[in-house]
C-alpha cells in the first residue's frame, strides 16, 4: 500500500511518461531493478523519480543522492560515463557505503541521463547475482539506448511546457503481470500446490502475503484471513527478526533462492525457502528440527506498534551511520540525517539545537514545520520549554500528543506547530551539547523500543556534529589564513574590466595554494599572474604567499625573467613542492600582450567577434625544480573588445574527461557570455564548474577584458 500511496504522490509530477521507457529498460537488459533519478536545473542532487522491480521503503535511504556523495549513480553523473560494478566485492572495494548496507549479490550499472551538454539525471540498474561479472555488449548498448529515450522524453516534455519534476516521493511501478492461467491449469496449479509437503505461500514485492495455503496457515498458528495483505514479520510477532526481514530484502535484491529456519514459540521450529522472481516471492514452510547452537538466531523483542519495525529500523540506521562517515561539516550531517531519519520513522520535520551566549541557536532544519524554527531560535536557556530542559539536563522528552506537551510546558507556545514529538539531547563525552527536535503532523505513539533507538541515532548524530563542527572551525581558520595570503580587491586600472573568484574545494581539505594577481605598473602597462602550489594544506599556502610575493618583486620585467627569478627561489628554499604559475604583461597603449608559463594551464582568448580558444603557449618547466629552467615568452595581439580567462585546473578538471575536451567546454562558456561584464562572466563560469567538476580541488579564476574606447 505504501508504494501505490507514493505512486500516487509522484503523478502529478509528470514522472508517468517515463514508465513504459523505464519498464522496456528492464525487459530489454535483463535487469531486475530499474532506479531512474532526475537532476532539476541549477541544481546538485539527484531525485529518485521512478523505481521498478523493487518497493518504495527499500529504496527510501537513495531518494536523495548528491552529486559530490561517494555513490555510483553520482559517479556516472558526474563523469558522464557508465559505471559497472559486476560483484558485491567490487562494489564493496569501490563505494563501501551501499555496500555495508546491500550486502547482497547483484551487479549493478550506473549511467548518466544526458541530452547534449545538459545532464538530465542517472540510471541505476541491479541484475540478479547470478549475472556474470562483466556487462556484455547487447546490455550495455541496451543501457545506452535506454538512457537516449529517456533523454528524449524529457527533452519533449521540457518542449510542450509540461518539464517532468520529480515528486515528494518515487513513482513506484507495479511488478509485471502473470499470464492468467486457464480454468484448468489453475485447478491442476492448485492441486498440485496441495500435494507438496508442509505449507506455501506468496508475497508481493513489497513483502505482503497474498497468497497461503491451509497447511501454511496451520504452520504458522494463524487463520488466514488476519495473514492476508500483511508483513509477516508484522502479524506474525515471533518473526520480527532483523535476520528475517534482511533474508527477504536478500531475496529481492539479489533474486536468489534463500532459506532460513526460526522458532515458533513455545517450540516449534520452522525452516523457510524464498523463491523470487519479477512478481514476487514464493515461500515453501516445512517443519524443521532445532538448528545448531552455533546457528541458532538471535531471540526476538517483544512486538510493539512502533514505526518502523525493528529490521527496516536497523536497516536505516545502519544506512545512516555508513552515511555519517562520509560528511564533512554541520550542514553536511543535518542533511544527510534528515534524509535517513524523515522516510525511516515517518517524521515530518527535523531541527537541531545547540547553545551560544545563554540562547538556543537553530543550527539546521529540514522538513516541513517551519514554525519550529521561530519558536526555538535565540529563546533564552532560561525559559520553560522542552528544547532548553532537554540541552540543560540530558534527559528525552517524547509526547506522544500536542495535550500531553501543552500539559508539560503550558508556557512553550507550539501550538499549531506540532501535533506529536520528541526531544533528545545531544550528548559529547558525557555532556549535552544541543538537542535534536523530531516532530510529526499527527499524534504518535512512542513505544520503548522506539525511544531507546531514537535516543542512540541522536547519540550517533551528537558524535558526527561534534566532528563536524570541529572540521568547520578548521575550515574556517585555514580559509582565513588563505583570504590573508589573496588580494583583498583588484586595483582599477583604466582599459580593463576585470574580476576574479577563488572557490575552495567542497571536498577534502579545506586549504590550498592556488593564487592570482593583477599588478598595475603603470599608466599603460599592468602585469597578471596566476598559479596553483602543489598540495592542501597549510605549507601550501604559506609557499604560495611567498610566491605572489617573489612574482609582485619582479613585476615590471620580461615575462621569461619574472618566473626565472621566482623558480630561483623556489629551488633555494626547497620547501619540497612544485608550484605552476601564468605570468602576463599587458601593454594597454599598444593592445598586445606577453606571457609565460611554469607548467600552467594556457589561459583563454576570446576576440572581440567571441571566437574563443586556448593560447598555444611553449611549455615551461614547473617553479622549484630546475634552478635553470627557461620560459620561453609568446606575444599576442589584445585589441579592444577582447578578453582572457585565466584559470586553475579546477576550474575544468574532472576524472574521465580530457583535459583538452574539458577546456574546450570551458571556452564554450566563455564564449557565450560575450555581452555580459567580466563579474556576471565570473558568475557564469564558477556556476558551469560547480555543476560539471567534482569539487575536490580549489578554483581561482581572473578575468581581463580591454574595454573598447571610451567604455
Amino acid at each position: 500500500m505504501q508504494d501505490h500511496a507514493a505512486s500516487g504522490a509522484a503523478a502529478g509530477s509528470g514522472t508517468e511518461l517515463l514508465d513504459s521507457a523505464v519498464a522496456d529498460l528492464i525487459r530489454g537488459t535483463g535487469a531486475s531493478v530499474a532506479m531512474l533519478y532526475l537532476l532539476p536545473r541549477n541544481d546538485t542532487t539527484l531525485h529518485l523519480a521512478v523505481l521498478a522491480g523493487a518497493p518504495g521503503p527499500l529504496a527510501a535511504p537513495w531518494a536523495r543522492v548528491p552529486l559530490v556523495a561517494p555513490m555510483p549513480v553520482a559517479d556516472a553523473v558526474r563523469h558522464r560515463s557508465l559505471i559497472w560494478l559486476g560483484s558485491q566485492e567490487e562494489l564493496a572495494r569501490r563505494y563501501p557505503r551501499p555496500a555495508l548496507v546491500l550486502p547482497y549479490q547483484f551487479a549493478l550499472g550506473a549511467a548518466p541521463i544526458r541530452t547534449g551538454a545538459t545532464d538530465r539525471g542517472g540510471l541505476v540498474l541491479l541484475w540478479p547475482g547470478s549475472h556474470s561479472a562483466e556487462m556484455a555488449p547487447e546490455e550495455r548498448r541496451a543501457v545506452l539506448g535506454g538512457c537516449h529515450r529517456l533523454g528524449q522524453l524529457l527533452v519533449q516534455a521540457e518542449s510542450s511546457g509540461h518539464p517532468v519534476r520529480p515528486g515528494g516521493h518515487p513513482r513506484v511501478l507495479p511488478p509485471p503481470a502473470p499470464p492468467p492461467p486457464g480454468p484448468a491449469e489453475g485447478a491442476a496449479a492448485m492441486e498440485f500446490v496441495q500435494r507438496l509437503p508442509g505449507g506455501s505461500c506468496a508475497l508481493a514485492l513489497d513483502g505482503t502475503i497474498t497468497f497461503l495455503t491451509g497447511a501454511a496457515a496451520e504452520l504458522l498458528g494463524t487463520p488466514a484471513a488476519e495473514l492476508l495483505g500483511t508483513l509477516p514479520w508484522v502479524s506474525l510477532p515471533w518473526l520480527d527478526d532483523p535476520s528475517v526481514e534482511d533474508h527477504y530484502r536478500a531475496a529481492v535484491i539479489s533474486r536468489q533462492q534463500t532459506s532460513f529456519t526460526v522458532l515458533r514459540p513455545p517450540d516449534r521450529w520452522l525452516s523457510f525457502h524464498l523463491f523470487p522472481n519479477a512478481t514476487g516471492l514464493s515461500v515453501r514452510i516445512l517443519p524443521a528440527t532445532r538448528p545448531d547452537p552455533a546457528d541458532e538466531p538471535p531471540a526476538s523483542l517483544p512486538p510493539t506498534s512502533a514505526v518502523p519495525n525493528r529490521a527496516t529500523a536497523l536497516y536505516h540506521l545502519m544506512h545512516l551511520a555508513a552515511t555519517l562517515t562520509e560528511a564533512v561539516g554541520t550542514r553536511d550531517v543535518i542533511e544527510l540525517a534528515g534524509d535517513q531519519l524523515l522516510p525511516a520513522f515517518r517524521i515530518q520535520s527535523l531541527v537541531v539545537l545547540t547553545s551560544t551566549q545563554g540562547r538556543l541557536r537553530v543550527e539546521g532544519r529540514r522538513g516541513s514545520h517551519p514554525a519550529l524554527m521561530d519558536r526555538f531560535d535565540g529563546a533564552p536557556l532560561t525559559a520553560d520549554t522542552p528544547a532548553t530542559h532537554v540541552l540543560l539536563t540530558g534527559v528525552p522528552g517524547f509526547f506522544d500528543d500536542f495535550a500531553e506537551l501543552e500539559r508539560a510546558y503550558p508556557t512553550a507556545g507550539l501550538r499549531n506547530a506540532v501535533a506529536a514529538c520528541a526531544f533528545l539531547p545531544l550528548i559529547v563525552s558525557g555532556r549535552p551539547v544541543g538537542s535534536l527536535v523530531l516532530a510529526y503532523d499527527r499524534p504518535h505513539r512512542f513505544e520503548p523500543e522506539e525511544r531507546a533507538l531514537l535516543t542512540s541515532i541522536a547519540g550517533l548524530l551528537a558524535q558526527a556534529l561534534d566532528r563536524a563542527r570541529l572540521y568547520d572551525t578548521k575550515d574556517r581558520l585555514a580559509h582565513s589564513l588563505q583570504a590573508h595570503l589573496l588580494p583583498h580587491t583588484l586595483p582599477r586600472i583604466p582599459g580593463l574590466d576585470v574580476a576574479a573568484r577563488y572557490l575552495p574545494a567542497t571536498r577534502g581539505m579545506g586549504i590550498g595554494g592556488d593564487f592570482y594577481d593583477l599588478i598595475q605598473l603603470d599608466e599603460t602597462t599592468a602585469a597578471a599572474t596566476i598559479g596553483d602550489v602543489q598540495g592542501h594544506n597549510v605549507n601550501a599556502a604559506a609557499l604560495m604567499g611567498q610566491v605572489r610575493t617573489a612574482v609582485h618583486a619582479s613585476a615590471g620585467a620580461p615575462p621569461d625573467e619574472v618566473l626565472a627569478r621566482t623558480n630561483r627561489l623556489l629551488t633555494d628554499l626547497d620547501p619540497g613542492l612544485f608550484t605552476s604559475c601564468l605570468y602576463v604583461h599587458l601593454d594597454l597603449a599598444g593592445h598586445t600582450a606577453r606571457l609565460a608559463t611554469a607548467g600552467h594551464p594556457a589561459p583563454l582568448l576570446r576576440q572581440p567577434d567571441g571566437q574563443t580558444e586556448p593560447l598555444d603557449l611553449p611549455p615551461g618547466l614547473l617553479l622549484g625544480i630546475d634552478p635553470a629552467s627557461r620560459y620561453p615568452t609568446t606575444e599576442i595581439a589584445l585589441p579592444p573588445g577582447a578578453a582572457l580567462a585565466l584559470f586553475t585546473d579546477g576550474l575544468a578538471e574532472a576524472p574521465g574527461v580530457d583535459f583538452d575536451d574539458a577546456t574546450a567546454a570551458l571556452a564554450e562558456h566563455f564564449a557565450l557570455a560575450l555581452d555580459q561584464t567580466m563579474d556576471e562572466v565570473a558568475d557564469t563560469l564558477v556556476r558551469y564548474a560547480e555543476r560539471f567538476t567534482p569539487g575536490t580541488d580549489d578554483i581561482a579564476l581572473l578575468l581581463i577584458n580591454a574595454r573598447h574606447t571610451g567604455s
